[in-house]
């Protein structure tokens, strides 16, 4: 059985926040946001998602749990709360409008697409296919000999 101040503590970081992490582990004294036993947290969550309160997710040894609106209306009958106050992720953030990003400055480039054309040609009067790759040999110089390599 479970006291009723575990159960309130509980309620409230979830209704603050709209979500709780839990770790796996059962063991635990204290859970990391309440100070409550991590197996009070785990199996009143439990309870919460057998009823449709809460939405489950696990990864990696963690519990994951997003309220939903019907468990935002348990939670607010159960702590009794007006319903001005509502969870910290369904709050607007009034962010001050910024420069957004612009796009990149599609006058400097060609639009043809023969910058990338020039690129791959390179520099007038080089011989791109005769400088590319290892001691820049022609295909007929390679030699292959025997002795080197898995020792067959």
């Amino acid at each position: 059985l479970m006291p009723k101040k575990n159960r309130v503590a509980i309620y409230e970081a979830l209704f603050k926040d709209g979500v709780l992490v839990a770790e796996k582990k059962l063991s635990m004294d204290k859970h990391t946001e309440t100070e409550v036993p991590n197996l009070h947290v785990v199996k009143a969550m439990m309870s919460l998602k057998s009823r449709g309160y809460v939405k489950e997710q696990f990864a990696w040894r963690h519990y994951y749990w997003y309220l939903t609106n019907e468990g935002i209306t348990y939670l607010r009958d159960f702590l009794h709360l007006p319903s001005e106050i509502v969870p910290s992720t369904l709050k607007r953030v009034n962010r001050p409008e910024t420069a957004r990003a612009r796009g990149r400055d599609t006058q400097s480039r060609p639009q043809d697409g023969s910058d990338r054309r020039d690129y791959r040609r390179g520099p007038p009067g080089s011989d791109k296919k005769a400088d590319s790759g290892a001691g820049a040999t022609a295909p007929g110089d390679i030699q292959f000999r025997g002795g080197f390599g898995g020792g067959f």
